[in-house]
């Protein structure tokens, strides 16, 4: 099989792309962090006023992992018909339910006002930012992933990536600027709502952005090709295809996703607790630390989405898997000395390490799957296994916390992840040779990376 076949798009369209995918991304992951900041701040306040400090963040942090619970559901419905349908018209609807959801949140009664109604209201909206999230990723990797150049596939595909890290600075921006202007008083009364209800402006933009891309070209052409063979509707359904054919690079794509995934949410939701409660350190100096490096989290993102193109996705990926359990002793070790400079560093270098897992993960994935079910693969990889690593890893951390009084416990739970995820990506096989416009149904692990004479180049 010939790689690097497939026809880029014209110079001017690939930027727009990447653009259209960037700005939704970073709306839908601000929208998805807003509501992790806000838990560890003062939701537990809020909606769990009648509980001891810690156990009203525990309960806080279990919404937050509603969200996470609704994430494959996202994956499977948004995948099915991102395959039949398209990439770009799932994206739209995303971005809408996302936005709506987050608005919502903004216009919340309190427990204070409504009782027990006010937790279940914000699990609901809960579930359906989870939903939503679901769809986005698998669709806005796979946008930029299927237009672009192959030889450049993990640079650009590493943009939307830089999404994460966008939304995690736009919404610890928000909160550091509101808590640093506002009193503890008036943020908790309504100073907390102003960056949900700013969602609504910022989902204008993206969908504004969203709406003037083409769809992806490699898509348009295998939905050709399938209705010129047999029909759509004999077509079996993608998540059956993609069990039948990819269900290796699904456990592959779930094993990769576990240390990325806790070791993230542990580096930028947890240490909100960790650093107020037990290295005494103000909220208002952990969210500026998380700010500074975000920034850097967004910077390095493209250059080891390049790196990637060059000496292979593997090797980046082992690299940050391997360096962010290293890190996690040291990590916690800066952070109990209580020093903003160090809190700085601790944070900065986890994302960095987090980094090279996360920029090579969107051309990864993406070249495991044949196209018509890609959008189905690459999502329910990714997204089931946020289930067991994103989501419990707030609580995980939390609880060993609560019971241990020690950041041991929370070290080692990060190692063993980054221990698994070295072990799925080591069985992995090198992908950064594939072409997208493969034929479909050809399973990832069949079809050898036969690198052309172009690719060898990039």
């Amino acid at each position: 099989m010939a790689s690097g076949t497939t026809a880029p798009p014209p110079p001017a369209s690939l930027p727009r792309i990447v653009a259209a995918s960037l700005i939704g991304t970073t709306i839908e992951w601000y929208d998805f962090f807003l509501y992790g900041s806000a838990a560890a701040l003062v939701f537990n306040k809020l909606f769990f006023p009648d509980s001891d400090p810690l156990v009203g963040t525990l309960l806080s942090f279990l919404t937050y992992a509603v969200g996470f619970a609704a994430r494959p559901l996202g994956a499977l419905v948004f995948g099915h018909y991102g395959d039949r349908l398209g990439r770009k018209r799932l994206l739209v609807l995303s971005l809408v339910l996302m936005g709506g959801a987050t608005f919502a949140i903004g216009l919340l009664p309190t427990h204070a006002t409504v009782g027990t109604a006010a937790p279940v209201l914000l699990t609901t909206l809960r579930l359906v930012q989870g939903f939503a999230l679901g769809g986005e990723w698998g669709g806005a990797v796979l946008l930029v992933s299927e237009h672009g150049d192959a030889r450049r596939r993990g640079f650009w595909a590493s943009w939307p990536q830089t999404g994460a890290p966008a939304g995690q600075l736009l919404a610890t921006g928000v909160l550091s600027l509101l808590t640093a202007v506002l009193s503890d008083e008036a943020f908790g009364d309504w100073g907390w709502r102003i960056p949900f209800l700013l969602s609504g402006v910022l989902v204008l933009v993206g969908l504004w952005i969203r709406l003037s891309v083409d769809e992806s070209p490699v898509f348009k052409q295998a939905l050709e090709r399938a209705e010129a063979r047999q029909g759509d509707a004999d077509e079996k359904p993608p998540l059956v295809s993609v069990l039948r054919h990819h269900w290796r690079d699904v456990l592959v794509a779930m094993g990769a996703r576990m240390a990325e995934n806790i070791s993230y949410y542990v580096i930028t939701a947890f240490i909100l607790v960790y650093a107020t409660t037990s290295a005494g350190v103000t909220k208002q100096t952990a969210l500026n630390a998380v700010l500074v490096g975000s920034a850097v989290h967004f910077a390095v993102i493209p250059a080891w989405g390049a790196l990637s193109d060059r000496v292979g996705r593997r090797p980046v990926y082992l690299f940050g898997a391997a360096g962010i359990g290293l890190w996690m002793f040291p990590f916690f070790a800066l952070v109990d000395r209580g020093s903003f400079g160090y809190l700085v560093l601790a944070v900065t270098v986890g994302l960095v390490l987090h980094g090279a897992m996360y920029a090579p993960q969107a051309a990864f994935f993406a070249e495991m799957f044949a196209t018509r079910m890609r959008y189905s693969g690459a999502s329910i990889g990714a997204q089931f296994a946020s289930v067991a690593a994103g989501a419990p890893a707030p609580l995980i951390a939390t609880a060993l916390l609560s019971d241990y009084d020690s950041s041991t416990p929370i070290a080692l739970y990060v190692i063993a992840a980054a221990v698994l995820t070295l072990v799925a990506v080591a069985v992995s096989r090198e992908t950064r040779h594939r072409d997208l416009a493969q034929v479909e149904g050809e399973s990832a692990e069949s079809a050898e990376a036969a690198p052309a004479a172009g690719a060898r180049t990039a």
